[in-house]
């Protein structure tokens, strides 16, 4: 009877096994991925001016978050569409006095500068280099702070009006105020976590 060896045998499936261990794994771990970015949702939002609003546009926000920097630019995007929503809302309203109508212009170009604000905001921090940092933060700082103003003098402006649409108005604008607000906070957060 003849001896068979099984070394050459084993000797390649250990080398087998080994090599197959030693590969990456070829499909992404997703929910882990999901739970970092709701990690830093979380954590970044938790001192916002707004952390609840913060946490539930941005946990809901379907691009990519995972940096200080994604959270920045998805907060400007969220704030950015909101307030294009707005500005899409007052278009459509009349006003039936002059009053009604000279501050319905007003709010209407509040809103498109806090629009035009936050654009170039959105674009700033889509171009952040190494170089320039500081000064792009200082801008998109200012821009947004201004963005905010116009919104908040969007919403005094029609305290001394008593007009139907006055409170639906007011509570969109608010909602915008709040997310441009917590986007200032998150492109501040930015900028502490450079230096």
């Amino acid at each position: 009877m003849t001896q068979t060896s099984y070394f050459p045998l084993l000797f390649l499936f250990t080398i087998s096994i080994s090599l197959a261990s030693s590969l990456p794994c070829s499909t992404p771990n997703k929910h882990k991925n999901k739970n970092e970015q709701k990690d830093l949702v979380y954590s970044s939002c938790a001192n916002a001016s707004y952390p609840n609003l913060c946490i539930q546009t941005l946990s809901s926000y379907s691009g990519k978050a995972n940096t200080p920097s994604d959270l920045a630019k998805a907060a400007v995007g969220v704030s950015l569409a909101k307030a294009r929503n707005v500005s899409e809302s007052l278009e459509t309203l009349k006003g039936h006095t002059k009053r009604e109508i000279n501050t319905l212009n007003d709010c209407m170009e509040q809103v498109g500068d806090s629009v035009y604000d936050l654009k170039k905001t959105l674009n700033e921090l889509q171009h952040l280099r190494r170089d320039s940092f500081e000064w792009q933060m200082s801008n998109a700082q200012t821009w947004v702070s201004a963005a905010l103003t116009n919104q908040d003098s969007c919403v005094d402006g029609f305290k001394e009006i008593d007009w139907k649409v006055r409170a639906d108005l007011k509570k969109k604008i608010s909602i915008v105020a709040k997310v441009t607000s917590n986007a200032l906070y998150l492109i501040n957060l930015l900028d502490e976590s450079q230096h």
